[in-house]
């Protein structure tokens, strides 16, 4: 037989001679956290969104937190599709793959959904960016970047993915932070990996950023040259200087998680948060971020809300001032 939580309390208090106890919840082995989810990928196939939602689909499954996890990719408008498939099912079992370029992706788009008509669940992961020039790019230094962009800022090229993404956010905040006018800037639209590393490695382009993933072997090697990267702190294992450390007062970190329906109850938010907060503790989970170049940012859904909303008037102010508001 099988207990719902009322029952199985009910029992328990039966056999305690009719006091009154607590809600309680079954033991994992009893019954997973959460019995059912749909996580809906913003993006196709092999994509960030759809990488972390088969993820947490994997982890959720093998370790029993939930039961029947099925992932359904809806890529377009940098998310903004998926957003609004998600807000209209309405269904508390349904979860979408949210981040930092889906914040600035509403902006871009005009879309007639944002991320405040959801309800942000956790926040999973995320990847700092450094900024890279070649190997004999006369840039040496981030010091340099900065003379040159002050000297003639027309003259100076960031490449990145589109207006808006988190290449171009963590390009205008380094612009930004040290002085400089970001309406001057010469943002260069391009594709990730294949597309840019041929521009930024023959100076095609003065300088280009992404997930430091993307770069790690080239900077290793030495084909490319790191002049900073938007950490907080220096990362473990990469040795390469953070923005702050050097004077230019910023930081962005290109996050990832899983925002919900309104219509998720208090209960039903709660076993999500115990999900994922067991999730985001493996040891399986912190070994995937460290093999992906992720880090584990895990937040739960009342700090990822407050987060959340702080990113939104964050992006939307620089968007602004980028012209690309409104």
């Amino acid at each position: 037989m099988t207990l719902n939580r009322r029952d199985f309390s009910m029992m328990l208090a039966a056999l305690s001679g009719g006091a009154a106890l607590p809600m309680l919840r079954p033991s994992r082995a009893q019954a997973a956290m959460v019995e059912e989810l749909t996580i809906i990928a913003a993006a196709s196939t092999g994509g960030g969104y759809d990488t972390l939602a088969r993820t947490a689909q994997m982890l959720l499954q093998d370790q029993k937190l939930a039961g029947n996890v099925e992932v359904m990719n809806v890529p377009g408008a940098g998310g903004t599709v998926g957003l609004a498939q998600l807000i209209s099912r309405g269904r508390s079992s349904a979860l979408l793959t949210a981040g930092l370029g889906m914040v600035g992706a509403v902006i871009i788009n005009k879309s007639a959904v944002s991320l405040a008509q959801t309800k942000p669940v956790a926040r999973l992961q995320g990847e700092y960016q450094p900024l890279v020039v070649a190997a004999d790019s006369p840039i040496k230094s981030l010091d340099d970047l900065v003379k040159a962009y002050k000297a003639e800022p027309g003259a100076v090229s960031w490449a990145g993915f589109g207006l808006g993404s988190p290449d171009h956010l963590v390009s205008a905040q380094v612009v930004k932070a040290t002085g400089g006018d970001v309406t001057q800037m010469n943002y260069i639209v391009v594709g990730a990996g294949s597309e840019m590393l041929p521009l930024v490695l023959s100076n095609q382009v003065t300088v280009a950023t992404g997930g430091y993933n993307e770069f790690a072997d080239m900077i290793t090697t030495g084909k490319l040259r790191a002049l900073g990267i938007s950490s907080p702190e220096r990362l473990k294992g990469i040795d390469v200087p953070t923005f702050r450390e050097q004077g230019v007062d910023t930081e962005l970190v290109n996050w990832r998680g899983l925002v919900g329906s309104t219509k998720l109850t208090a209960e039903e938010l709660a076993d999500l948060d115990e999900a994922f907060g067991a999730m985001a503790k493996s040891d399986e989970w912190n070994e995937i971020c460290a093999n992906r170049g992720w880090q584990n940012l895990y937040m739960p859904s009342a700090e990822f809300t407050t987060f959340l909303e702080a990113e939104q008037t964050r992006v939307t102010a620089l968007l602004a001032e980028l012209g690309l508001g409104g």
